[in-house]
């Protein structure tokens, strides 16, 4: 099993990369990214002759000295001597002279070890990385001329020269410039990671003049959208810097993810190999993740679409789980006739038995969708006799819904609040439109009714035993008429009120806090009835599910759970956002909660078994407003840099971007029929688009959904519908009534 001097052959190359669709152990696709480079360039890879076998290899035995080497080297004198007895190695074992005859005997397979050298952290890496990662990845042959390879030990322990390190990066520099350019903007990716890793290895190494250099030298020519990471990363100018930040761990735990074309991919193998360049190609096995696609290269502008996360791109395996978008099958509740209706027909003295009528929206919807989940997929509350009261509401006044598009845009009804010293900070409106409700930085959370109808208390429970419970308007007579008034104010967080949510049955209020905690206020006595402790910092945003009972928090501690309200503990955690969590929303077949992040990346977790389904790559900037369309199909997506995207769920890809706003987009909102998307942003307006033309300008091919190429048309303009600037206030929240009504909501800022 002797090493191998030269490059890879072309034939060795083919065989590397048409593997069959698999996972290996450091999580790589090596079905479609050719990533079965176990070993470095110029070395050879020993896979198919090596035979693994029971007995001590010569390589677990070089394994076991490296280790040695290394405890002796930290003066663990009795570790040493207790693991050299169990290994059953002689005494002698840590001579080198030993060492290097007992490397020749074994037919050279690793080559000599230079125990006092790099190649004990070579030895090491390779041990815990295939160990930690459970699976038996193919032995690196490490060639005899070659003692300068070394993979990281632990994050960036590498000891490469440090002045090679601006050379290096400058002849990858110069290479992907002169390239063709249909591959340049391809291979132009890797420079942000290779930047960033190449950066922190200085620094970890101590390196701290070297670092800076670097750094002054390649920064500016980084993507712009990548300016705030280049900031944060500027400070950290020494080793004690890297302890506990928390950019640098989102970088060191995840690798940065590629999509890059097999031909972009195969020219910058061939070239560093060619160049022998190891720093860079251990950088890009050990941080990267690249996912290859057969196909033309994308272009820029495709590339700059799905661009800007803090790990890269989404895998193309991320999105391709089955995800149930279509709606649940409404229960049929008959609609009574209106009272203006029966008295025509008494009058007449004919009563005509009419068919009772049926929510025009809910049509589609008394078929099982094929594309929606089973009924009972997950449990969901029964129907309360007020719940189908409600319904019946609803079903009435969707009768006199205006239907919306192009040539009929909505009335805006503007609610602004004035004097709010207290610092807005959330806002939320009733499914009815009755009730607004607003969170404040004094940590207080204040409802007022929109209608004639005030806010009363129910009475105490000795009034209470005082009531005939069987009459007809008891529901009235539970209220207590002295309490009754336009606002009511709850006391109980103990910090900021960043999220806010009422129940749709309207019976209860959801808030979050700075404080870590989310509350669940009753609407009838205005008082706190639980408060759920899970997160440990502050809880920027929280939801109710469609159907009640379940609800969605997140938070800074970068994990959003899944709660109901009779429950003290979460359900369901969902982990695996990079940064803060900003903002969540439920589909609304409730089997779904979307997460949007500071990662600048939006997440779609199953509810039932608590998976992520879908991550979206494409924002430039933290993440703060999602909108579900009314069917189901569609996600939006608002963020600071002043961007929205649509996205297809069923298929996981982008198929919109709508440009106009100059600043954070804090509320999108579809309207009842979805046919127009309201979205409401800090530059102090409310843009209304036509997101159906955009949709069915659509078209999504096999090949598109397989590859992720997607030709964004730039026509936001053709789409922008209307735009409503308000004199100073920043909208903060949209929400449409039942009969396509919008209305906004802020807090004036003089």
């Amino acid at each position: 099993m002797a090493a191998v001097q030269g490059g890879m052959s072309d034939a060795d190359i083919e065989t590397d990369i048409k593997t069959e669709p698999s996972t290996d152990g450091f999580g790589n696709n090596n079905a479609n990214d050719g990533r079965v480079l176990s070993a470095s360039p110029g070395s050879g890879s020993s896979t198919g002759s090596n035979k693994q076998t029971a007995a001590v290899t010569p390589e677990d035995q070089q394994t076991l000295l490296a280790v040695l080497q290394f405890l002796k080297k930290n003066k663990l004198i009795e570790s040493v001597e207790i693991l050299r007895r169990e290994a059953g190695l002689p005494e002698n074992s840590l001579d080198p002279k030993a060492t290097e005859s007992a490397g020749a005997g074994s037919g050279g397979a690793a080559g000599i070890v230079d125990l006092e050298g790099g190649d004990v952290s070579s030895l090491l890496s390779r041990v815990t990385g295939s160990s930690s990662a459970g699976a038996q990845a193919p032995t690196k042959a490490v060639a005899e001329d070659q003692p300068d390879v070394r993979v990281v030990l632990s994050a960036y322990s590498q000891q490469g020269d440090p002045t090679l390190y601006e050379v290096y990066y400058s002849d990858l520099k110069k290479f992907i410039e002169t390239v063709l350019d249909c591959h340049r903007a391809e291979l132009s990716q890797v420079f942000y990671p290779l930047f960033v890793h190449m950066y922190l290895e200085l620094v970890y190494n101590n390196h701290e003049s070297e670092a800076k250099a670097f750094f002054e030298k390649f920064s500016g020519d980084q993507e712009c959208y990548y300016e705030e990471d280049l900031r944060v990363l500027s400070g950290l100018t020494k080793k004690e810097h890297m302890r506990g930040n928390e950019t640098l761990l989102d970088f060191r735990t995840s690798k940065f993810v590629l999509r890059i074309s097999r031909d972009s991919y195969q020219l910058l193998k061939r070239h560093l190999q060619e160049r022998q360049n190891n720093q860079i190609w251990n950088i890009i096995q050990e941080h990267l993740y690249i996912d290859i696609f057969d196909g033309m290269p994308r272009s820029k502008s495709q590339i700059d679409a799905m661009s800007g996360s803090l790990a890269g791109e989404a895998k193309r395996e991320a999105n391709k789980t089955k995800v149930y978008y279509g709606l649940l099958k409404e229960p049929e509740i008959e609609l009574p006739l209106d009272d203006e209706d029966e008295e025509a027909e008494n009058e007449e003295g004919k009563p005509k038995k009419k068919k009772p009528k049926k929510d025009s929206m809910g049509s589609k919807s008394k078929k099982q969708d094929p594309n929606a989940p089973s009924q009972n997929r997950i449990p969901l509350p029964e129907l309360k006799d007020s719940d189908k009261l409600d319904k019946i509401m609803y079903m009435k006044e969707a009768t006199k819904r205006i239907r919306l598009g192009s040539d009929n845009l909505p009335s805006v009804c503007f609610y602004t609040f004035l004097n709010a010293y207290q610092g807005l900070t959330a806002v939320d409106f009733t499914d009815d439109s009755s009730l607004i409700a607003g969170g404040f930085a004094d940590s207080t959370v204040r409802v007022w009714s929109v209608t004639p109808k005030k806010l009363r208390k129910v009475k105490s429970a000795a009034d209470l035993n005082l009531i005939d419970k069987e009459s007809d308007d008891v529901l009235e007579r539970i209220m207590d008429e002295k309490t009754a008034s336009e606002s009511k104010i709850m006391y109980g967080h103990s910090g900021p009120v960043y999220g806010i949510s009422f129940s749709p049955d309207r019976n209860y209020l959801l808030s979050s806090s700075e404080d870590g905690t989310v509350r669940l206020w009753s609407l009838l006595t205005f008082t706190c009835l639980v408060a759920y402790k899970g997160h440990n910092y502050p809880v920027w945003d929280t939801q109710f599910s469609p159907y009640g009972y379940y609800f969605v928090s997140g938070g800074h501690d970068r994990v959003a759970r899944l709660w109901a309200t009779d429950h003290y503990q979460p359900l369901r955690i969902f982990s695996g956002h990079l940064a803060d969590i900003t903002c969540t929303r439920f589909h609304p077949n409730s089997n779904y909660v979307a997460t949007g992040s500071s990662d600048r990346t939006i997440r779609v977790w199953d509810v039932l078994s608590g998976n992520c389904v879908r991550i979206f790559t494409g924002h430039k900037g933290p993440i703060h407003s999602l909108a579900f369309s009314p069917n189901g199909k569609f996600l939006a997506s608002g963020a600071t840099d002043g961007r929205v995207l649509l996205w297809d769920i069923g298929h996981g890809l982008m198929v919109g971007e709508l440009k106009g706003h100059t600043d954070t987009i804090y509320s999108l909102r579809f309207s009842r029929d979805g046919e127009i998307l309201a979205s409401g942003s800090m530059d102090n307006t409310v843009r209304l688009w036509d997101v159906m033309k955009a949709f069915d300008d659509l078209e999504t091919d096999d090949f598109t959904a397989a590859t992720g190429h997607i030709h964004l048309q730039d026509n936001s303009q053709e789409l922008l519908l209307g735009t409503y600037t308000t004199k100073s206030t920043p909208v903060i929240h949209l929400h449409f009534t039942r009969r396509n009504l919008l209305l906004a909501a802020g807090a004036f800022n003089p």
